[in-house]
C-alpha cells in the first residue's frame, strides 16, 4: 500500500555507515538495526582466549516468590558518551564505567512494581541523544530516556543522572495523557524509544489477550529535550477504534538515517484469536509501515498477515540492507516474523524485491469469524521454519507417553498455516507458535558481505476457543490455570475466552519432533540460506540434552568485521560465539540465566568488548538473574 508519492526519496544513496567500532548507541547498535560491530580485535582465531573483564549485578531482580512479580531483564546496554548505561526491571538506569562495571550513577523512575499490563516486571533498556549544537553549561545537553510499565517516560542527564526539568514535567513525560479510548490499561513503555535527530518516537505495550476492546496502537514522536508532542499515528482506522484496540509498536524500530524514514512493525488487534468484532480491514494491523521520521506522514504499508487471528504481532525492528537487482543496489529491508518468514521490501518504495504471492488458506468454522481467504507468503528467501508443514509427532515423546502425543494431535484442527482457531475438539495445532519462531531480536546484518544471521525457536501450540458461558463457570482458581500445562485468556468482551498451551505429553516432553531452535545464515545479496543448523541446548530434568536437539531461543544476534557472531538467546543460558562462515561454536561461557537480550559490541579506550545482561524470560526456564557480563581479551 503506497499512501502517496514517494519517487524524490529513491535517488540511490548508501546504506549509512554503521556506527564506529567505538558506538553501540542504540538497541539493535545502529539506526539500521544490523547489529554489526567493525570492531576487529576479537578474531575467529583469537575469541577461545574471551576471559571476563568484569561482572556486576544490579540488585534489580525478582523470581516471583515474594511480593514482588517475577522479572524480565531483557537489556540491551548503551554505550555512548564513553559511558554503558543499562536499564533494569524496577525502572531503575544505571551508569558504569565500561572498562570495570564501576557504578557511576544511578537514577530510580519510582515506578510501579506492579503487574499493570505483564505477566512480570520487563524492560528491554533505554536510549541516548546528544544534541548537535550543544549549549555550554547547560544541563541536559546529553540525554538517557528510559519507559516505565505505568506509561511514563523518564529523561536524565547523561552525565549526572539528573532529571532534565525542561523535559515534560520535571523530566517525565506521562504518555497515559494520550490514552483516550478504552482506556483499560496504562501504555507500558517497555521497549527503548528510537532516536533520530531530535525526533524521539515510541510505542507502547498493552494486556495481551485480556480484551477485546483496548487502547488503539499508536506511536508518538515528541522533542527530544522539551517532550513537547510531534506528531502521533493510529494504525487503526477511527470508525472502528472503539470496538477492537491494539495493533500497536511494542518493539523497537529503525531508521534509514539518510532518508529520514522510519519503520515501525505494527502488531495485531484485539482480541487476539477471534476477530468477529473486527472483519473490517484494517491495513496497517500485522504489518511494516514506513513514515517521514519528522512528520508522521506515513510513506507506505505491507501488511503481513490479513486479518490477524493468530497473534502473530510483527515481534522486530527490520533491518536495513543492501540487494543486488537486475544490476543495480536496491535499498532494501528485511522484516522477520514469528512465522518464521523473511519479507524483504525496497524501503523506499515498499515494492518486493523477490515475489510474494497470494496463497489460499483454510477458512474458519467458528461463529461470527470471517477468516482472510488468502496470505501473502513469500518463499524467498527459503523461510527458516518449514510454514507448510509442522515438524510431526515425536516418537520418543509419543512412546513414553504411550500414545498421550498423537491421541492429542489426533484430535486437533490441522491443515497447515494460518489454520484458524476452532472451538471443537482440541481446538487448532498452532505451528508456528506465537511464542515461537523469530522474535524481537531480530536478525543481524554484515554490510561489508552481505550476510545475514538469524535464529528461531521451534515450538508448537494449540489454541482452543471457549465459548463464554463455560469460561466464565469456571471458578477463578480454575481460570488462572496455576501449575497447569496450558493457560486461559479471557478476551472479555468477546464471545470466545481462549485456552492454549505447548502440545507436550504428561512428562513435560515437547510432542513435537526436534530440533527445538536453530540458526541460520543468508546471503541477502542473491537471498540465499548459506547454511542452518541446531541452536542452543535445551536444559530440563537437571540435564542439559544433546546439541542436535537445539534449544528454544528469544534474543538476536550481533556480528563482527571478522565474521564472529555473539548470541546469548538459548535455554541452556550459555552466551557464545560463532563463527559467520560456519555456524560452528568457538566459544562460550555460562551466565546465571538466559541472555534474552541483544548483545552489545564496543572499544573503549582502545580495548574491545562484548557486553551480555543474562536476566532470564519465562517463556524459557524460571530461572531470573540481575547479571552483567563484559567480556574481552587479556590485557
Amino acid at each position: 500500500m503506497r499512501f502517496r508519492d514517494i519517487a524524490a526519496l529513491a535517488a540511490p544513496i548508501a546504506l549509512a555507515t554503521p556506527a564506529t567500532a567505538q558506538d553501540w548507541t542504540s538497541f539493535h547498535g545502529n539506526l539500521a538495526a544490523q547489529k554489526f560491530s567493525p570492531a576487529d580485535q576479537i578474531t575467529p582465531d583469537n575469541v577461545s582466549a574471551l576471559e571476563r573483564a568484569w561482572e556486576y549485578h544490579t540488585g534489580d531482580v525478582s523470581d516471583g516468590s515474594g511480593d514482588l512479580p517475577p522479572t524480565y531483564f531483557n537489556s540491551t546496554p548503551i554505550y555512548a558518551n564513553g559511558t554503558l548505561y543499562i536499564g533494569t526491571p524496577f525502572y531503575r538506569i544505571i551508569a558504569l564505567d565500561p572498562a570495570t562495571g564501576t557504578e557511576i550513577w544511578t537514577y530510580d523512575t519510582g515506578s510501579s512494581l506492579e503487574q499493570l499490563t505483564q505477566p512480570g516486571l520487563k524492560t528491554r533498556g533505554v536510549s541516548y541523544w546528544e544534541s548537535a549544537s550543544p549549549s555550554a553549561d547547560e544541563p541536559c545537553q546529553k540525554i538517557v530516556y528510559m519507559g516505565t510499565n505505568d506509561a511514563k517516560m523518564h529523561a536524565v542527564d547523561a552525565e549526572t543522572g539528573a532529571p532534565c526539568e525542561a523535559f515534560g514535567d520535571g523530566g517525565v513525560l506521562d504518555l497515559n495523557q494520550w490514552n483516550t479510548t478504552n482506556d483499560k490499561w496504562p501504555l507500558s513503555i517497555l521497549q527503548p524509544p528510537t532516536i533520530h535527530g531530535d525526533q524521539v518516537v515510541t510505542g507502547w505495550s498493552g494486556y495481551d489477550f485480556r480484551y477485546a476492546e483496548a487502547p488503539p496502537g499508536s506511536v508518538f514522536a515528541f522533542d527530544a529535550q522539551t517532550g513537547e508532542k510531534n506528531w502521533e499515528i493510529q494504525f487503526i482506522p477511527e470508525d472502528i477504534r472503539p470496538r477492537t484496540g491494539t495493533a500497536n509498536v511494542w518493539t523497537h524500530m529503525t531508521v534509514d538515517d539518510e532518508r529520514g524514514i522510519l519503520y515501525m512493525p505494527v502488531s495485531s488487534p484485539s482480541p487476539n484469536f477471534w476477530g468477529g468484532n473486527r472483519t473490517e480491514e484494517i491495513p496497517l494491523a500485522t504489518s511494516v509501515t514506513a513514515a517521514d521520521i519528522e512528520t508522521g506522514e506515513i510513506l507506505w504499508s505491507q501488511q503481513l498477515i490479513h486479518h490477524d487471528i493468530w497473534d502473530y504481532d510483527t515481534v522486530a525492528a527490520p533491518t536495513l540492507i543492501d540487494v543486488e537487482k537486475d544490476g543495480e543496489t536496491v535499498p532494501a529491508l528485511v522484516q522477520t516474523t514469528k512465522q518464521g518468514l523473511f519479507f524483504v521490501f525496497d524501503r523506499v518504495t515498499g515494492e518486493p524485491i523477490w515475489p510474494i504471492e497470494e496463497e489460499d488458506v483454510p477458512p474458519s468454522t467458528v461463529e461470527g469469524e470471517v477468516a482472510a481467504p488468502t496470505q501473502p507468503i513469500p518463499r524467498h528467501p527459503e523461510p527458516i521454519l518449514d510454514p507448510d508443514e509442522w515438524p510431526g509427532v515425536w516418537g520418543l515423546a509419543d512412546t513414553v507417553s504411550f500414545g498421550a502425543c498423537s491421541s492429542f494431535v489426533e484430535d486437533l484442527r490441522n491443515e497447515g498455516l494460518y489454520t484458524p482457531p476452532t472451538d471443537e475438539g482440541n481446538g487448532t495445532l498452532l505451528w508456528p507458535s506465537f511464542a515461537g519462531g523469530l522474535q524481537w531480536g531480530g536478525g543481524s546484518y554484515d554490510p561489508t558481505t552481505g550476510l545475514y544471521i538469524a535464529n528461531a525457536s521451534i515450538m508448537v501450540d494449540y489454541l482452543q476457543l471457549i465459548p463464554r458461558e463455560e469460561y466464565d463457570a469456571l471458578s477463578e482458581e480454575e481460570q488462572n490455570a496455576k501449575g497447569s500445562p496450558f493457560s486461559y485468556y479471557a478476551q472479555e468482551g468477546a464471545p470466545y475466552a481462549v485456552k492454549t498451551g505447548k502440545i507436550m505429553n504428561g512428562l513435560g516432553m515437547p510432542c513435537w519432533e526436534p530440533p527445538f531452535g536453530v540458526i541460520a545464515a543468508y546471503d541477502m545479496r542473491t537471498g540465499e540460506q548459506v547454511w542452518k543448523r541446531p541452536f542452543g541446548r535445551t536444559q530440563r530434568w537437571g540435564f542439559y540434552l544433546p546439541e542436535a536437539w537445539g534449544s528454544p531461543n528469544i534474543g538476536g544476534p550481533a556480528q563482527t568485521a571478522t565474521g564472529l557472531i555473539f548470541i546469548g538467546a538459548s535455554m541452556d543460558s550459555r552466551v557464545r560465539a560463532l563463527s559467520a562462515e560456519t555456524g560452528d561454536e568457538l566459544w562460550s561461557d555460562l551466565l546465571e540465566a538466559p541472555a534474552v537480550s541483544n548483545p552489545a559490541i564496543f572499544v573503549h579506550e582502545g580495548r574491545q568488548y562484548v557486553v551480555f545482561t543474562g536476566g532470564g524470560n519465562y517463556i524459557l526456564k524460571p530461572e531470573v538473574s540481575d547479571q552483567v557480563v563484559a567480556y574481552a581479551l587479556p590485557e
